[in-house]
């Protein structure tokens, strides 16, 4: 939550936060129509979802038609509720956490709205030395983790930033190399590959990725590109995007699910058997 909301103050976007919960109902975050005495009719009372940066805490602990009311903001830029239509603000981007499956009260989220989402990212236990640091900074009794944030950033040095990030190219080789990634991992092996990762794919792959999946690793291979300091991408940056682009786009079978494997293992066995262009 502070991670979040100090890339909202930083960029000076506006921060919205929903708490997901199993009693949530999705008016809670779209928004209602309330009744107002004094003009006696109902005026719209927007929710949480109406901010630049929205924090989605614990996605997974709500049920499925809570979590479905976040798809339409999410795909179209848009919400309806009470028969009208309001535009999400510009630039509108959510940030979801969520608890392992293995816990309890959470749901499995609906494979529609995973593809919505650009990438997941896993977050793994802080090293030693990022402990201490940690203790450092907040172990006081005292200590306070709020803090005032000043923008880096303007409305127009971000619309300026998305203008040169489409101006970072691709060429047509890796774009059919990226492709080629994800068409692996929907069987559709092509001749010249080892009969084994045929056999693996077959067996450990119930569902692939679809379409939106090719467009995540366009869109994160050329800002990783972008971060490096460089107006083209390589086939470095397309294997760094395949993890976090795809690993919440295939159902793993029960049977490899059975034995350990997770979709990271399979994504890491085809990038390793398709050769670079």
């Amino acid at each position: 939550t502070l991670a979040v909301k100090t890339f909202a103050s930083c960029t000076g976007l506006s921060f919205g936060r929903i708490q997901f919960t199993p009693d949530l109902l999705p008016g809670d975050i779209t928004g209602t129509m309330i009744f107002e005495q004094g003009k006696g009719s109902f005026i719209p009372h927007k929710g949480p979802i109406f901010a630049h940066v929205l924090l989605a805490d614990e996605i997974n602990r709500a049920p499925a038609k809570v979590q479905s009311a976040l798809l339409e903001g999410m795909e179209e830029l848009h919400v309806t509720f009470g028969g009208e239509t309001y535009p999400l603000p510009d630039p509108f981007l959510v940030l979801a956490t969520q608890n392992p499956l293995e816990h309890e009260g959470v749901f499995r989220l609906p494979e529609a709205q995973l593809d919505r989402f650009l990438m997941k990212v896993l977050i793994t236990y802080p090293s030693p030395e990022e402990e201490a640091l940690i203790v450092k900074q907040y172990g006081s009794v005292t200590a306070s983790q709020s803090q005032t944030i000043a923008p880096v950033l303007e409305r127009k040095n971000i619309d300026m930033l998305r203008t040169v990030l489409d101006a970072v190219s691709i060429s047509p080789e890796l774009v059919n190399y990226l492709i080629k990634i994800v068409n692996i991992l929907r069987k559709n092996i092509d001749a010249g590959l080892p009969v084994t990762l045929e056999q693996e794919i077959k067996r450990s792959v119930q569902f692939g990725p679809g379409p939106r999946a090719v467009l995540a690793m366009h869109k994160i291979a050329r800002a990783l590109a972008f971060i490096d300091g460089r107006a083209h991408v390589t086939p470095h940056d397309i294997k760094r995007a395949a993890m976090p682009a795809l690993r919440h786009r295939i159902i793993v079978t029960y049977e490899a699910e059975a034995q350990g494997v997770v979709p990271d293992d399979i994504i890491a066995l085809v990038l390793k058997s398709v050769p670079l262009p």
